[in-house]
C-alpha cells in the first residue's frame, strides 16, 4: 500500500496514504477491541462459574453445645405469640384492611431492629377473577452489598372466603401466619448475632421474603395463584446483581431458597422434594438430633420427628415454583401430609401446637446462624 501510494506523488499520494493508514489503524483498533471484549467475557463467565461453584460447595459452621444452648435461649415463643402471631391472625386477603395492617407490622418490626435491615416493597396490580387488585411483596435484606443471599420466605396473605352467615372468618394460622411469625421472631431473637455477621462483611447474608397473593382468589390455576412470587421472581431475574452487572442478576445471588408453609399443627413432618438440597434437609435433621440430645426441645420424645431427607414427596405448587423454574435451589419446608385444618375455618389459633412451633423455631434459628458461618469458639464436627 505504501509503495503504491508513493508512485502517485504529490498531494494525491499523501492523501491516499493517509486514508490507507487510517483504515489500517481502524482495523487494528477493532481487532484489539474485540480481543479485549473476548477476554472480559471469558473472565466474566469464569467469575460467574466460580460464583455458582461457591454456592454449591458452601460449608456451614457447626456450633458447640454451649453455643447451641445460648442460641435457643434467645428465642421466646410467648413473645412471638403476642407480638407477631396475634397481629397476623386477621383476615388478610390482597387489598384488604387486614393485609395493610400485616404489612405495616412486618415492616415496623424489622425496621426497629439493630441489625439494620433494608426493607423494600414490590407493589403492583394484577388481574384476578375479581378484577384488578393491589399486591405488595416485602423484601428485607440484611446486607444488600453481599454477593450471595440465604433466603427465607413465606406468604402473608390469607385465602379469600366470602362472608359467612355465622360470622366465621378464615384466619390461616398454619397457612401462613405461623411461618411469618417464626421468621420475624428469628430476626428479633438473633438480632445481635445477625448484626455481628453483617458487620463482618461476609460474602453470604440473609434475605427475608414475605409474599402477597399466594392463595388462589377463586380457583387454583397458573394465573389465579402465586401472584406475588411470580411478579418478584421475574423482577429479580431482570435486576442486575451486583449493581451494574451485565451477566448476573438477583436470582443468581440466591444461595438457597427456604420456603416455609403450613407450619403450626401437631406432628409436622417435612419430606424431600428436591435432591439438589438434600444435604440441607439432612442438616436440619442433624440440628434436630443435636438439640434433642441436649434436652433443648419440648415434648420431643424421639431424636428425629420433623425432618426426613429420605422421605421423597411429589412436587407441591407453592411460592417456590416461579423460582425453581428459573434454576434457584429450593428447600421447601411444608408439612406432609398437609394439616387436617388446611383451608378450613378451623385453621385458627385454637388448633395450633405450641411445642412444635417452638421447637422448629429453635432449629431454624440454629440453621440460619450456622449457614451464615457464625464464628464458633468451640466448633464440633458436623456429624457429631
Amino acid at each position: 500500500m505504501i509503495r503504491g501510494a508513493s508512485r502517485l506523488g504529490g498531494r494525491a499520494g499523501s492523501t491516499l496514504y493517509t486514508v490507507f493508514k487510517q483504515e489500517e489503524m481502524a482495523a487494528f483498533t477493532s481487532a484489539r477491541l474485540l480481543s479485549v471484549i473476548s477476554i472480559l467475557t471469558t473472565l466474566t463467565r469464569c467469575d460467574t462459574d466460580l460464583w455458582r461453584q461457591d454456592k454449591l460447595k458452601h460449608a456451614a459452621t457447626t456450633l458447640s453445645s454451649s453455643e447451641l444452648s445460648s442460641v435457643v435461649a434467645r428465642t421466646d415463643l410467648d413473645r412471638m405469640w403476642q407480638k407477631d402471631l396475634k397481629s397476623m391472625l386477621v383476615v388478610r386477603y390482597p387489598g384488604s384492611p387486614g393485609s395493610q395492617d400485616v404489612q405495616q407490622h412486618i415492616k415496623s418490626t424489622l425496621g426497629s431492629l439493630k441489625a439494620g435491615w433494608e426493607v423494600t416493597e414490590d407493589s403492583f396490580y394484577a388481574h384476578t377473577p375479581y378484577g384488578q387488585l393491589p399486591f405488595t411483596n416485602i423484601i428485607a435484606t440484611l446486607n444488600p452489598a453481599a454477593k450471595r443471599q440465604l433466603v427465607f420466605a413465606c406468604h402473608f396473605d390469607s385465602k379469600y372466603y366470602p362472608p359467612q352467615w355465622d360470622g366465621r372468618e378464615f384466619l390461616g394460622a398454619t397457612d401462613s401466619a405461623v411461618p411469618c411469625s417464626m421468621i420475624l421472631e428469628l430476626a428479633r431473637a438473633q438480632d445481635d448475632e445477625l448484626k455481628a455477621i453483617k458487620d463482618s462483611g461476609t460474602d453470604v447474608s440473609l434475605q427475608l421474603l414475605f409474599f402477597d397473593g399466594e392463595e388462589a382468589l377463586y380457583q387454583w390455576t397458573s394465573e389465579d395463584s402465586l401472584y406475588g412470587s411470580r411478579h418478584l421472581a421475574h423482577k429479580m431475574a431482570t435486576t442486575p446483581h451486583p449493581a451494574g452487572s451485565t451477566s448476573t442478576n438477583q436470582l443468581d445471588g440466591i444461595d438457597l431458597f427456604v420456603l416455609l408453609d403450613l407450619i403450626g399443627g401437631p406432628d409436622p413432618r417435612f419430606g424431600n422434594q428436591f435432591s439438589s438440597t438434600t444435604r440441607w434437609l439432612s442438616r436440619l435433621q442433624n440440628i434436630e438430633r443435636r438439640l434433642h440430645r441436649l434436652g433443648l426441645l419440648e415434648d420431643h420424645p424421639n431424636e428425629i420427628q420433623y425432618f426426613w431427607p429420605n422421605l421423597h414427596v411429589g412436587l407441591i405448587q407453592d411460592d417456590h415454583i416461579p423460582f425453581v423454574n428459573r434454576g434457584v435451589r429450593i428447600l421447601h419446608l411444608i408439612t406432609t401430609p398437609f394439616p387436617a385444618v388446611w383451608h378450613t375455618f378451623d385453621d385458627n389459633e385454637e388448633n395450633l401446637d405450641r411445642s412444635s412451633i417452638g421447637n422448629l423455631s429453635k432449629i431454624l434459628q440454629v440453621f440460619v446462624l450456622e449457614y451464615l458461618n457464625k464464628k464458633s469458639q468451640n466448633p464440633v464436627p458436623e456429624g457429631s
